[in-house]
């Protein structure tokens, strides 16, 4: 059984976290699973959107800490190497993510803990379940945090509130997500697969190039200056008012119909 299932159903890649038993706890094997599949999604031409959630009836209560026990076994001079060479192997699915070129829609529900908000932060669209509840939580056993969190969290919320999150670990539910903007909506836990699916389908129905250089521009607009910024959506303008999506969108706006992009 894959820690993380792949499957694809009408142009949207479905990510399922697969440790059911254990809250889909983060371990190696699927450390190794969210990193191959993340990469095949990106370069898979079936997929135009993607889904992450989670089996059973959480997202994810963080990593594996049976494993982190076991670490203590080593001595610090080899533990250090270990968990680097570990936490490197969990970046990548991050950058995968934040990296493709089709939008990424997070949907969770129950425990969104330690790695499992990270996962959720790199997504561009966030779903909740009404009985979502989150905390960073690696202060909690004195670690630092992870998978972006750090680079995330003070964009999406603030630096004062990024450091609440971080620093105290503690819990706070959907409403308070909410509020903080990280996540774009709530719904009842029955509804969260089909809203997250219908939303992924409209997505993938959507021009493509044009979403791809929106999800960049908006991703590269804070280490931006105006002027490059500027430049950047001149560019990706240009690019995109000579692809063939657009030809399509304008002919559709004026004949009154639903366009159909290519792909889409």
């Amino acid at each position: 059984m894959s820690a993380v299932r792949y499957d694809v159903r009408d142009s949207v890649a479905i990510l399922t976290l697969n440790r059911p038993e254990s809250l889909n706890a983060l371990n190696l094997a699927m450390i190794a699973a969210l990193r191959e599949t993340t990469a095949r999604a990106a370069f898979d031409p079936a997929v135009r959107a993607v889904v992450v959630c989670g089996a059973g009836e959480h997202f994810m209560a963080g990593g594996d800490l049976k494993w982190f026990r076991e670490q203590l076994a080593l001595p610090p001079a080899e533990r250090q190497p270990a968990f680097e060479q570990v936490i490197g192997d969990v970046h990548a699915s991050i950058l995968n993510l934040k990296g493709m070129r089709k939008p990424v829609i997070a949907a969770v529900q129950g425990a969104v803990a330690g790695f499992g908000l990270s996962l959720m932060l790199a997504a561009d669209l966030a779903l909740a379940a009404d009985n979502a509840y989150f905390t960073l939580a690696y202060s909690n056993i004195a670690l630092s945090p992870d998978g972006g969190a750090t680079f995330s969290l003070p964009r999406q919320v603030g630096l004062k509130q990024a450091m609440e999150i971080a620093l105290l670990g503690d819990r706070f539910d959907v409403v308070r997500a909410r509020e903080l903007g990280l996540v774009n909506r709530v719904v009842a836990p029955a509804r969260l697969e089909d809203e997250a699916l219908a939303l992924a389908r409209r997505l993938a129905a959507g021009p493509a190039e044009a979403i791809a250089r929106t999800k960049a521009l908006l991703n590269a607009s804070f280490e931006a200056t105006l002027e490059t910024q500027l430049v950047a959506e001149q560019r990706a303008f240009a690019a995109c008012g000579a692809h063939a999506d657009f030809s399509e969108g304008l002919a559709a706006f004026f004949e009154k119909r639903r366009p159909a992009y290519a792909g889409g």
